[in-house]
């Protein structure tokens, strides 16, 4: 950018103010244009990075046995199909159904994602309530931010190793930020949140901030969802997305 200004002032220098010619005057305003309509561009693309709107998502509106609107499903890792659908559940905090991954491949390289699809956001909180319901290789559940294809961060609790940990995947490779240990009660709800805002990166489970980090990998806005491992079932309910603190 800063070369196309420069190339624009060095045009506009070597055009003779002086001379009356008309042609000149019209040739020695096309460099500004060209400047104007780049950055016109680039603000433009800028915008469209971000759709961003505060809101709680309660899945009691969505057809049961399917996987509710506005959502698509991905998969990292190796294994089988994956299956997010809503169910009825009774002991739900807020309403009587749920959104469950239900898959139960035992492949340990595998990572079924629930992808919100109309936020893209860089500075942003997600909270959910997550209850894990079975699992042998893993009992885990969490939240991703920036998402965009095979990157994005993860903020999981796993009630098998009774720990929280905030992961980073990169081109499909998980790699661990940090860790703490929690208890991780399997059947019962918790809440997890997961914030970004720049580089700080913060997760709370059942109110309390358990990990608090700074990561530059991924700067960018990118999609907000939600997370499994393995043979993980798990269940979520009150998707709250906003603005973060």
């Amino acid at each position: 950018m800063k070369m196309m200004l420069s190339a624009g002032r060095r045009m506009l220098s070597t055009t003779d103010s002086s001379a009356p010619n008309p042609a000149k005057a019209r040739l020695s305003w096309k460099p500004l244009l060209m400047v104007s309509a780049l950055l016109a561009g680039c603000s433009g693309l800028v915008s469209r990075e971000e759709t961003f709107e505060p809101q709680t998502i309660h899945f009691d509106s969505s057809e049961l046995g399917q996987l509710p609107p506005g959502f698509s499903t991905a998969l990292t890792g190796g294994g089988g199909p994956i299956s997010w659908l809503v169910r009825e559940d009774s002991t739900a905090p807020d309403g009587k159904s749920v959104l469950v991954q239900d898959s139960s491949d035992d492949t340990s390289y595998r990572f079924p994602l629930c992808i919100y699809e109309k936020t893209r956001a860089r500075d942003v909180a997600v909270e959910v309530s997550y209850k894990a319901i079975s699992g042998k290789v893993d009992q885990a559940g969490g939240i991703i931010l920036r998402y965009n294809p095979e990157n994005y961060y993860i903020a999981r609790a796993n009630a098998l190793e009774d720990n929280i940990d905030l992961f980073k995947t990169v081109r499909g490779k998980r790699s661990k930020i940090e860790e703490a240990p929690v208890k991780v009660a399997a059947g019962e709800w918790h809440t997890l949140r997961f914030e970004a805002k720049g580089p700080r990166l913060k997760v709370a489970f059942d109110g309390k901030v358990v990990i608090e980090k700074d990561d530059r990998t991924f700067s960018h806005p990118g999609q907000v969802g939600l997370w499994t491992k393995a043979d993980s079932v798990s269940a979520f309910a009150n998707l709250k997305i906003e603005r973060a603190q």
